[in-house]
């Protein structure tokens, strides 16, 4: 376990959360493994009582803008995501598995690592770094040349704030008044 690390919960703010696959392999990088992740997500949100504001999953990484959850902390329902993908695709992973696949996934069966140990948490104060970690967030596909604009991409939030379309994560469901924003002095 890594000394120093101290995550500070409680105040209410938001949370700018990046995480990475294990070794940045893209194990992300096929729509069935971004689907479940966003099926996991879900869950993890109505179980845990956090808001998501914004999200986006990419081949080898995710980006999340989350409130702190009502139950637990940050670090128990990003504990709870990881697991529970991971248990999920590695389950799938067992059962399809064909010795003609990409040896990607024979190192993810070998290692029973789908994630990083750890995720990236960055506190978000203002109104203003909140809008720009959704804008960062939902521009992450485009500057990777994955589509031309950020609602082209199914497995983001950006529809849902852009065009009004719900996704398969439910966006700023309820508390929306409730966040606490620090205004910039």
């Amino acid at each position: 376990m890594t000394t120093g690390l101290r995550r500070n919960y409680g105040a209410g703010y938001l949370h700018f959360i990046t995480t990475s696959c294990h070794q940045r392999l893209p194990l992300l990088a096929e729509p069935e493994n971004r689907d479940l992740f966003l099926k996991v997500l879900e869950q993890a949100r109505r179980r845990y009582r956090f808001v998501v504001v914004g999200y986006v999953v990419m081949p080898e990484h995710i980006h999340l803008l989350l409130s702190e959850p009502e139950r637990g902390d940050l670090s128990l329902a990003m504990q709870v995501l990881k697991q529970g993908f991971a248990r999920r695709l590695l389950c799938q992973l067992r059962r399809s598995h064909d010795p003609r696949q990409r040896a990607l996934w024979d190192f993810a069966l070998e290692q029973q690592h789908i994630w990083q140990r750890r995720f990236y948490d960055f506190a978000v104060w203002t109104a203003a770094k909140r809008q720009e970690k959704l804008h960062y967030i939902h521009q992450n596909p485009v500057r990777r040349g994955l589509v031309l604009e950020p609602d082209q991409w199914a497995w983001s939030s950006a529809r849902d704030w852009l065009q009004g379309e719900p996704g398969p994560v439910l966006i700023n469901e309820s508390l929306r008044a409730e966040m606490k924003i620090r205004s910039v002095a």
